[in-house]
């Protein structure tokens, strides 16, 4: 059974019913998305990291408590990316990394190669591949380009991190 409830999740989060395992894809065009095995069944919810940082924080502080673990997806500035883009990319991936570990949540990162041949959509760079392989997996969560691959990290890190 899978159960998707904007505020619900938030609230069972800060209960800590389950366990949590985190996926994030840095950048302010991605996001954090939590996978929830719960006695109901797999909760599964995200947050946009072009959200303010206070929401962001917020987010991840109500996982600390009873989060398993955190997959971030190994990226880096490109040459092709002019000097404002690559800088809000670095803070952005600095920002979420400040974020695990004021909060004590474990983390590793993974690259996009390793996460995508091991959930069976190596997307190339094309985010529709990554999209469709999370609708299969959570045919009841809205996805979004934004939040597919965070979704896909936190599967990931569920199946490799039990």
């Amino acid at each position: 059974m899978w159960l998707v409830r904007g505020h619900v999740a938030r609230l069972l989060f800060s209960l800590g019913e389950g366990v949590m395992w985190i996926g994030i894809d840095p950048g302010t065009s991605g996001a954090i998305a939590i996978v929830e095995e719960t006695s109901s069944g797999v909760l599964v919810t995200s947050q946009k990291l072009d959200a303010t940082d206070a929401d962001v924080s917020d987010f991840l502080s109500q996982c600390a408590i009873v989060s398993r673990f955190c997959l971030i997806e190994k990226v880096h500035s490109s040459p092709q990316m002019g000097v404002t883009s690559a800088f809000t990319f670095g803070r952005s991936f600095g920002f979420v990394v400040g974020l695990l570990t004021a909060h004590k949540i474990p983390f590793e990162f993974v690259t996009p190669q390793k996460w995508q041949k091991a959930m069976g959509c190596l997307t190339r760079g094309d985010k529709n591949v990554s999209k469709a392989a999370a609708q299969r997996l959570f045919p009841s969560v809205k996805m979004t380009h934004a939040n597919a691959d965070a979704v896909l990290l936190a599967e990931h890190c569920r199946r490799t991190h039990p």
